[in-house]
């Protein structure tokens, strides 16, 4: 599988990354936090650290690392209007649940 990005994001990320002439690409991933077991994580990378997976779209690279990988693969990313501006979107395969205020989630993993 893979991390894919839509146009929307693809665009909103070349932006961030023409910015900031230190980073290298998308830092993407999975954090134990929430009220619902897992948080995706968006930031830029400035390293690629050992045990990262690198997938690119669009030209831009997404650094995964290895604990959060089987939380996000496949994930879509997209960026969508949201009252007065955008946000980032996680279409995730893998998660099962989300919390009633849409922050966090649980795979099928968590349910075992």
């Amino acid at each position: 599988m893979s991390i894919t990005l839509t146009p929307a994001a693809l665009a909103r990320v070349q932006r961030f990354l023409a910015e900031s002439p230190d980073a290298i690409g998308l830092r993407f991933g999975a954090k134990k936090t929430g009220c619902s077991g897992w948080q995706h994580f968006a930031d830029l990378a400035t390293d690629e650290r050992a045990g990262d997976s690198v997938y690119e779209d669009g030209g831009v690279k997404i650094y995964v690392d290895m604990m959060s990988l089987p939380q996000v693969d496949g994930t879509q990313i997209d960026v969508v209007k949201h009252r007065l501006g955008d946000q980032f979107m996680f279409r995730n395969p893998n998660a099962n649940a989300e919390c009633g205020c849409g922050e966090s989630f649980t795979t099928s993993a968590d349910l075992a």
